[in-house]
């Protein structure tokens, strides 16, 4: 809080400035207590064990207010300790911006007697701690505490549902590895309810669970979701290495996964089996949300999931059903973060792999780490049956068209430098998406696999594909938890190994150009075009956000209430004035839906006539006439006559 916003909530400048002079007061005399710690350097990470076990135990009954009480007991030595909070945070590929701030009542002693702490000076996830000499051990204590409401951040805790992230409820000593540091953890549970995770359970005393102790890299991979309603369905029964769906609901009706379901889940894993050759886990779990609250979460661990899903998930869903088919890419989310296992944990980019969890990241290859994860997350679900042929095709000509279209960013921006947006934007909205770009290494990424996998097919006469490449690159090490990483050049050299040909020259030409990576559309045997027939994944996915996108027509996307979430740059709303947060009240004279707006595109070809907005922003109204006269377009997928049918061939199961 700035001393200008102090001023703007007091009248009384005195007293303001006493408890200023307090305050600095305070601060220096810690300050002098404690030395020049917060000068001193901090050790960097060495590959040398840490001496003993940390124990650390997490009280995560009290669900009514949203705290987690955490409590760890550190070996240590005398002398300067410099205490982390975990800061880069794999999967996040970026500085976690939303835990620090969750982390409070830090408090730490030895043999009774309170030890002062100071955070240092430059770095604000270390704490400098002097051990007194006698010392063997510091208890420390703090709090996390959930964020209760979406505007404060991920919402980790509900009366029935919880997930604990090690990352946000741990300190751990610098200067070691983090594979060098064990820790023996525990958590006391709300009565009743169960959990799944990773790790091994060593044993337990009522609602007290004790972990088996396991390396601290490892424990931050591995969190847990417990719920008051929890159900486990095994996905490979009978196998020695088992592979678990562990799902926690608001409710016990939204745990009722059908026969179906199952039956295609089941089939996912043997697909990615067959095609990456290998396992790199004792046991998976994928870790299951079905909740409104918890909804939209993924994030890749090595031997689990965290995957968040609408509470209707699982019961709205009927396949087959013309009255409730699936939401699009259903399968989706389990098929990405589960490939993430083999992709992104056990092989992953040499500058996203650190010694600890306070060192930077790099992510230069995340079009490979999460590009083509993305293209076997759209894929697996046709081979695995929870999706058609067609639904992808709608799907694939749905992102080709946000590209080709919708995205003019790609004018100064190109799909390497969308690597960066993680470390840019930390996911945050934007006011003009689709001129600033964000995530595009996702689909554009997926794209560029695409066109690799056509390449490998048409170079080789279809006798092998990228299928061959993801068995060479990800099946070594079967069963290590060891991760393996890869640069560009042996991510080029493992495709030559496939097919020799000019990898780097194909990849770099995609990556760095200024405009969509969409080759690989008409390289899979189809072409993309336009109608007025609406494109099904669209509708859907319209249907699924309470959102109706028209920015490849009149240039906006808005969102339910009418807000509207983006103005594609220099498209016929943008040149007419309309800005990004407007709100879309009426369509020529109507009031605004989603029906209003397409009717008046639909006219506006017919009659030539401006489609009329009346807008609000902060307050004021305005109307704003967009001279767009091209009516509905909605793109699909056409066959290209005389060409190989690749697509077919790509979504046909292993």
């Amino acid at each position: 809080m700035s001393l200008t916003h102090l001023r703007s909530r007091t009248n009384r400048p005195m007293r303001l400035a006493a408890a200023l002079s307090m305050v600095l007061l305070g601060a220096t005399l810690s300050v002098a207590a404690f030395g020049d710690a917060a000068d001193a350097h901090i050790p960097p990470p060495q590959n040398t064990p840490y001496p003993g076990t940390i124990q650390i135990h997490v009280d995560a009954t009290d669900t009514a207010q949203g705290i987690f009480r955490v409590h760890e007991t550190i070996p240590v030595t005398a002398g300067e300790l410099t205490l982390f909070y975990p800061k880069w945070i794999p999967g996040n590929h970026a500085f976690n911006p939303d835990s620090l701030d969750k982390f409070a009542g830090l408090v730490i002693t030895a043999n009774g007697k309170r030890i002062p702490w100071l955070r240092d000076k430059y770095d604000t996830y270390a704490f400098k701690v002097n051990v007194p000499q006698g010392v063997t051990k510091l208890d420390v204590s703090f709090q996390w505490l959930v964020a209760r409401d979406s505007d404060q951040g991920s919402m980790l805790m509900t009366n029935r549902i919880l997930d604990i992230k090690w990352n946000d409820m741990s300190l751990y000593p610098a200067g070691h590895y983090t594979s060098k540091i064990t820790f023996a953890p525990s958590v006391t549970f709300p009565t009743g309810w169960k959990f799944g995770t990773a790790l091994e359970t060593a044993s337990h005393n009522g609602n007290t669970y004790t972990f088996k102790p396991t390396t601290y890299n490892t424990l931050v991979d591995s969190p847990i979701y417990a719920g008051k309603y929890f159900k486990r369905l095994d996905l490979d029964p009978g196998a020695k290495v088992p592979v678990h769906m562990d799902l926690v609901g608001e409710a016990e009706k939204d745990l009722d996964v059908k026969p179906q379901e199952l039956k295609m889940l089941r089939t996912l894993v043997q697909q990615e089996y067959k095609l990456f050759g290998s396992h790199h886990y004792n046991h998976y779990d994928f870790l299951v949300s079905v909740s409104n609250l918890f909804a939209m979460n993924g994030l890749e661990h090595h031997q689990s999931s965290e995957d968040g899903v609408g509470a209707n998930f699982f019961t709205r869903w009927h396949p087959g059903s013309k009255k409730h088919p699936a939401p699009p890419f259903r399968g989706g989310l389990f098929a990405h973060e589960y490939t993430h296992s083999w992709n992104g944990k056990f092989r992953r980019p040499a500058d996203l792999w650190t010694p600890n969890f306070n060192v930077p990241m790099g992510d230069s290859l995340l079009w490979v780490y999460e590009g083509e994860t993305q293209y076997w997350g759209q894929v697996l679900p046709v081979r695995s049956g929870m999706e058609t042929a067609k639904d992808f095709r709608e799907m694939l000509a749905a992102i080709g068209a946000g590209f080709a279209r919708g995205t003019p960013g790609f004018q100064w921006r190109n799909i390497q430098d969308t690597t960066n947006d993680e470390m840019i934007a930390h996911r945050r909205p934007r006011p003009y998406r689709n001129w600033q770009m964000g995530e595009q290494y996702y689909v554009g990424g997926a794209m560029i696999w695409l066109d690799v996998d056509c390449k490998i097919r048409a170079l080789t006469h279809d006798r092998k594909s990228l299928n061959t490449f993801a068995h060479d690159f990800y099946s070594m090490d079967n069963g290590s938890f060891v991760t393996k990483t890869y640069t560009f050049d042996q991510l080029v050299a493992g495709l030559n190994h496939v097919v020799k040909y000019d990898w780097a020259k194909f990849l770099r030409t995609r990556l760095d150009q200024h405009k969509p990576p969409l080759q690989g559309i008409e390289a899979s045997g189809w072409k993309l075009e336009f109608s007025d027939q609406p494109n099904a994944d669209m509708k859907k996915m319209m249907q699924r956000f309470h959102a109706h996108d028209f920015a490849i027509t009149i240039g906006l996307s808005v969102g339910g209430n009418g807000k509207i979430r983006d103005v594609l740059w220099n498209g016929p709303a943008f040149k007419a004035g309309v800005g990004s947060g407007d709100t879309l009240v009426a369509v020529n004279g109507h009031a605004y839906s989603g029906d209003v707006l397409e009717q008046a595109i639909v006219a506006a070809k017919k009659d030539k006539t401006p489609i009329n907005l009346l807008l609000k922003f902060q307050g004021h109204y305005r109307t704003v006439a967009v001279p767009y006269y091209g009516g509905p377009q909605y793109p699909h997928l056409v066959r290209i006559k005389g060409t190989p049918d690749y697509l077919d061939q790509i979504l046909k199961a292993m």
